[in-house]
């Protein structure tokens, strides 16, 4: 991938060492489901977080602010790459937006190291990549990508790039209602986890997102390179409930799914990715 390509972001931010926000909703310990510790001592918990714990919809509570003592230290080319991939979600967003008549409201992103207080209560590395509606910001621990190579075996720059469009994404859903929507679902009596769940069509919206963006990147910047969207398709397959529920505890439980199967992440990247249609990307209305 050839990301110098892009723009740069004026939105990303790096931790000082002393990042406000804590007191709110933490993140839900209970929402896990899929035997939670192993989970995160085996794979670092990539992706596997629900969004909505952010919102308080379940699970455990944590209300300690988390504080780093020392600012986090980024790699300049790692902040460069953060930047690229940052902005031109922004003008892809920025566009489709316009083109609807609406106004693409540009979120932060926000590099840390080990822990950080945000609107949405305290996190750690362990929490994976992750949205905050609360204060419209994508969170990013610098040691993440090393993780996505490490254990899940998904190099290269547009894996890389997957997970921050994947985020965005629920941005995306911030900006469009999807989050209220999720809610008063949920209210009505829908269940969140679960195969048919809101969580997994919310999770699978977001990986159609992120191809959705894929597609009007490489249309703007031809920046794509042999290889890359199959990075990004290796990075998806390996995330699936099922693909993780197996590694974690050697058995599949479809009731406790919260992100999707590995075949339903590849299928709705690749919705997004070949339509570059947001609305093609209604993972609410039938089967997800």
């Amino acid at each position: 991938m050839d990301w110098q390509k892009g723009g740069s972001s004026d939105n990303v931010e790096v931790d000082s060492g002393n990042s406000g926000g804590g007191g709110g909703p933490g993140f839900g310990g209970g929402r896990m489901g899929i035997g939670g510790l192993i989970v995160l001592a085996i794979l670092g918990w990539v992706f596997f977080k629900n969004p909505l714990a952010l919102l308080d919809q379940g699970g455990t509570q944590s209300n300690a602010p988390t504080q780093n003592s020392v600012p986090t230290q980024v790699d300049p080319q790692q902040k460069a790459f953060v930047s690229a991939i940052l902005h031109s979600t922004e003008q892809t967003w920025g566009e489709i937006f316009q083109a609807k008549g609406l106004s693409y409201a540009d979120p932060k992103l926000h590099l840390f190291s080990g822990g950080v207080n945000t609107a949405c209560g305290g996190a750690t590395t362990a929490v994976g990549p992750f949205y905050c509606p609360g204060d419209q910001k994508v969170y990013l621990d610098v040691a993440f990508f090393q993780q996505l190579q490490d254990e899940l075996h998904s190099s290269g720059d547009f894996a890389r790039a997957y997970v921050i469009a994947h985020e965005v994404g629920h941005h995306v859903q911030k900006l469009t209602g999807v989050f209220d929507k999720v809610q008063q679902l949920q209210r009505q009596g829908q269940p969140m986890d679960g195969a048919d769940g809101l969580s997994v069509r919310q999770e699978l919206q977001a990986d159609c997102y992120a191809g959705v963006w894929a597609n009007h990147s490489q249309k703007d910047l031809n920046w794509l390179q042999p290889g890359d969207i199959e990075s990004a398709l290796n990075a998806a397959s390996h995330i699936g409930d099922d693909t993780l529920q197996q590694q974690a505890q050697g058995r599949v439980r479809p009731d406790t799914f919260t992100h999707g199967t590995s075949a339903q992440r590849v299928k709705w990247f690749k919705t997004g990715f070949g339509s570059g249609d947001m609305d093609q990307c209604d993972t609410f209305a039938g089967e997800p």
